[in-house]
């Protein structure tokens, strides 16, 4: 796939058509590109759909579904925010989860859980109800409850293990039929820092959002469907700069690139991404779980 050769590196499909048609200057339609605004629970949502090589090679990811939901009302901490945004977060996720109610799905939380700006997936991970081994012990009780396993692989120079083998390896068994990876990305404005979700149909690469990119997780590489649901919770400091001084009105040539890689988070990331997690763990619930309300999901995990 042909990557943009713009310095501005994020992961949202969203900012890649705001630099695209920035620079082509076009006000409307990208080729091979389709995207709409709409607003759900009151909360911003935008959807970018890569629908050809064409479109997929101008934004530099791989064809699918990108919906973003923009959290600004839940970072004020207006009144019933947080319902709001598990709902409109849910109804996401299931839209591109498979139609049967009974279908296995995998939670993968990615990360490294000791590094804060990369420890959304992890912590995210410790919010969902896992129910595979009570459908499968309790058939009785739990016949209702669709199956679900989570895990958190952690990273390669923890384990010594790719997070794409030991992803592979539970899906040879227990034969899932989606995947649903968490993970912490990078953006490319420090206003959407923390303040969005991604989810997309396309699957992820672990890492990229640090330039430290594994192996793909996808329908490609694993054979079955991969949700990816991200945050930005880092901006690439060349990006940032960049961005400072097309906002200034400098040209980029008149800027060196740093000698070091620098990656840019906020002040407030260990709160933030405790809240977020929080809301992506309790998001998957009620999707994944469609007949448990948010109280009763609050009940269970407290």
């Amino acid at each position: 796939m042909k990557i943009p050769t713009s310095p501005f590196r994020t992961d949202l499909a969203m900012e890649s058509l705001e630099l695209n048609r920035r620079e082509r200057k076009l006000a409307d339609k990208l080729p091979g590109v389709r995207s709409r605004e709409r607003q759900i629970e009151g909360f911003s949502v935008t959807s970018v759909e890569i629908l050809d090589e064409t479109g997929a090679n101008m934004l530099g990811k791989p064809a699918g579904v990108y919906e973003t939901l923009c959290l600004d009302a839940l970072m004020r901490r207006e009144e019933d925010a947080f319902p709001r945004a598990c709902r409109a977060l849910s109804g996401l996720v299931r839209d591109m989860l498979p139609d049967a109610a009974d279908a296995p799905v995998l939670i993968a939380g990615l990360g490294n859980r000791q590094i804060t700006p990369d420890a959304v997936g992890p912590r995210a991970a410790d919010y969902v109800i896992a129910t595979r081994h009570l459908t499968k012990h309790e058939p009785e009780l739990f016949a209702s409850w669709p199956p679900v396993s989570a895990l958190s692989p952690g990273v390669l120079g923890q384990t010594g293990v790719e997070t794409g083998e030991v992803i592979a390896g539970m899906v040879d068994t227990i034969r899932p039929a989606a995947i649903v990876a968490v993970d912490a990305l990078a953006a490319g404005s420090l206003s959407r820092l923390t303040r969005t979700v991604q989810v997309s149909s396309a699957g992820i690469v672990p890492g990229s959002g640090v330039e430290n990119a594994r192996t793909a997780l996808s329908r490609e590489t694993l054979g079955v469907p991969v949700i990816a649901v991200g945050v930005p919770t880092v901006v690439d400091g060349a990006t940032l700069a960049h961005e400072l001084a097309r906002e200034s009105g400098l040209e980029h040539d008149e800027l060196r690139t740093p000698a070091h890689p620098m990656i840019v988070t906020t002040r407030d990331i260990d709160r933030e991404v405790a809240d977020l997690s929080r809301l992506i763990g309790y998001a998957l619930n009620l999707a994944l779980q469609p007949g448990l309300s948010l109280e009763e999901v609050d009940l269970y995990l407290s």
